[in-house]
This record gives structure tokens, C-alpha cells and sequence, in this order.
């Protein structure tokens, strides 16, 4: 069974902001199990189905980025998932803009939905989809930064990392974290 979490912040004003990416990759996982996300529970919406034997739940918290941990922790117990099932896609500032990174594990950094998610389930040890989402400028302070639309040619660059981490997540699920990890850490879209 994996639980896949995309972080965002619901509600039409954030649909397309950086900060969303990771519900965008949701949607395109949701076109590829054919799952509706029109569930509501733990203060989250989300869907099911199976794939090649396992169960797929996929989930869009709605509690607001700095509170995603409760809504994932709530469906891991509910569900029963294994820490190292659950998969978090999330957006990042700090890797390189025209990349995706898969991790197993670690720190949360900087990333308030992280840092939620590490506090309510009491491990950091689940995998991450990080989406790149480019580097704060200067001039910006990091919520405007993040709550903001990309530029038309940044778009066409981040919603090819959105089918990255889509196909990442496949990958996981169906080869494992290490060659999905092998696979999609070295590719460089720009």
C-alpha cells in the first residue's frame, strides 16, 4: 500500500502557485491510476485504487501548507501505511530549476510542510519527490516567493518536472526507491 501526499494550499487563489506543484502532480497521477480525488476525509480530499497489486491512495491536504501533517498523519494511521510508503510530493527552492530529486529520508529544511509532516509523524524517515520550483531572487521574501506564479517560460519547465515526479512515483512503486532514485536524480531539463 502507498499513501502519496502532494503538498499545496487549496482554494482557487494558490491553484498554479509554486507552492503547489506537488497537487499538480497529484492531478497527473490521478489521470494515470484513472483515481478521483473526490473523497473527503481528515481534512484532506483524496481517492484510491490498485496498481499491479498494491493499493494507491492519493491525497491534497486542505489544511493549509503549514499544517499538511495533520492531514497525512491522520490517513497513515487510519490506513496503516508504512513510513516507508508514504510519499510526499513537495515543491523545493534550493535544488537546481529543471530537476526533480528523490529522497529517502532526512531533514525537512526549510520547508514549513515538511516540517509539519516530520513533527506529526515523529519520523523523517518517508520518501520525498522534491519539484524544483527555481531560487528565491533576492529582492523577494520566501512566502511571496513561493505563493507566486511562475513566468510563462519557467512553466513549461516546471510542468515537465510535474510528469518527472509522476513517472517518479511510478517508478518507486513499481522498481523501488533505488533504481527510481538512479533514474530520475541525474536528469537535467535546462
Amino acid at each position: 500500500m502507498y499513501l502519496i501526499v502532494g503538498l499545496g494550499n487549496p482554494g482557487k487563489k494558490y491553484d498554479k502557485t509554486r507552492h503547489n506543484v506537488g497537487f499538480d502532480a497529484i492531478d497527473l497521477l490521478a489521470d494515470y491510476f484513472a483515481i478521483n480525488i473526490d473523497k473527503v476525509k481528515f481534512n484532506g480530499v483524496y481517492g484510491e485504487s490498485r496498481h499491479k497489486g498494491e493499493k494507491i491512495i492519493l491525497v491534497k491536504p486542505e489544511t493549509y501548507m503549514n499544517a499538511s501533517g495533520d492531514c497525512l498523519v491522520q490517513f497513515a494511521n487510519y490506513f496503516d501505511v508504512d513510513e516507508e510508503n508514504i510519499i510526499v510530493l513537495v515543491d523545493d527552492i534550493d535544488i537546481e530549476f529543471g530537476s526533480v530529486r528523490i529522497k529517502r529520508n532526512g531533514s525537512p529544511g526549510t520547508h514549513n510542510g515538511l516540517k509539519s509532516i516530520v513533527e506529526r509523524l515523529k519520523t523523517k524517515n518517508f520518501p520525498r519527490v522534491k519539484i524544483a520550483v527555481n531560487q528565491k531572487p533576492s529582492y523577494m521574501n520566501l512566502a511571496d516567493f513561493v505563493l507566486s506564479r511562475f513566468s510563462d517560460e519557467e512553466r513549461k519547465i516546471v510542468d515537465q518536472e510535474i510528469e518527472i515526479a509522476r513517472d517518479a512515483v511510478i517508478k518507486i512503486i513499481e522498481n523501488g526507491i533505488d533504481q527510481a532514485m538512479n533514474e530520475v536524480n541525474s536528469v537535467r531539463l535546462i
